[in-house]
């Protein structure tokens, strides 16, 4: 495996998506955030700066999560819809190095969206008198990046699984049951039926506990509710070893795929 190739692959997918879409996300959220900022004292003038607070970090984990989901499950079906994944495989290319550099090349795509919006959220909050903890915010901002490396890793692996329109609908699926893995073990402590808490036992275990990485919340409220920093690293190797798994299995299900 070769550092430079994957680099390469990484740096291509970085410039496409750049090019392509990146800005219009940037605009589109300073734009409801100016619109957010002007409306929300309008409608809930005791409550608008912790309302402004969570509406601003929810935008931007919703328009990171269409980034990653759409152009995830298209990085390689793509390429394989269109046969141009043949002119890449017959070079001196392995599938690991081909399914790693586009997921770092996403992946640092997402950063960048994720560093930038940020940046214009701090300076909507600064505009607009609101108090903020900057080191909960920026917390929560590297923890997004780190669940939507996650969420690529799916979107890939489900994309070199099926096609781009089912893989998207079900990697939005598991990223909702993933939000609420905890809540449907709940669910089936609270039931009867010994084979429904098996089943949510199941998901729980199989799907990634995708709550671990959102630190929305402890944004909004402070530091004060941030888990320890033992549980926040804890927190982050989960993260980064489920996707070097789907990662795996995603380079699998490609070396076994024939074109």
């Amino acid at each position: 495996m070769s550092l430079g190739r994957i680099f390469t692959i990484a740096t291509n997918v970085f410039r496409e998506v750049v090019r392509d879409r990146i800005l219009y996300i940037i605009g589109f959220y300073a734009l409801i955030l100016a619109a957010a900022i002007r409306i929300l004292p309008e409608i809930a003038a005791a409550t608008e700066d912790k309302i402004f607070l969570d509406f601003g970090l929810a935008a931007m984990s919703l328009l990171s999560l269409i980034v990653a989901v759409f152009i995830g499950t298209g990085l390689v079906n793509k390429e394989i819809e269109k046969r141009t994944v043949l002119v890449l495989i017959a070079k001196p290319i392995s599938r690991v190095e081909f399914i790693t550099g586009k997921h770092l090349g996403l992946s640092a795509v997402l950063a960048l969206l994720i560093a930038v919006m940020t940046i214009i959220y701090v300076a909507f909050l600064q505009f607009g008198n609101i108090s903020y903890d900057l080191g909960s915010i920026l917390l929560a901002a590297l923890f997004l990046v780190l669940q939507l490396s996650l969420i690529t890793a799916i979107a890939i692996a489900l994309g070199v699984f099926t096609s781009s329109v089912l893989a998207t609908l079900l990697t939005f699926g598991v990223y909702l049951m993933g939000n609420f893995s905890q809540d449907l073990v709940e669910l089936g402590r609270l039931g009867n039926n010994p084979g429904f808490q098996r089943l949510t036992q199941g998901l729980y275990l199989i799907l990634p506990d995708l709550s671990r990485l959102d630190l929305k919340n402890q944004a909004v409220y402070g530091n004060e509710l941030l888990p320890n920093s033992t549980t926040l690293i804890a927190n982050a190797g989960y993260g980064l070893v489920y996707t070097v798994l789907l990662l795996a299995i995603a380079i699998l299900i490609f070396s076994r795929r024939e074109f």
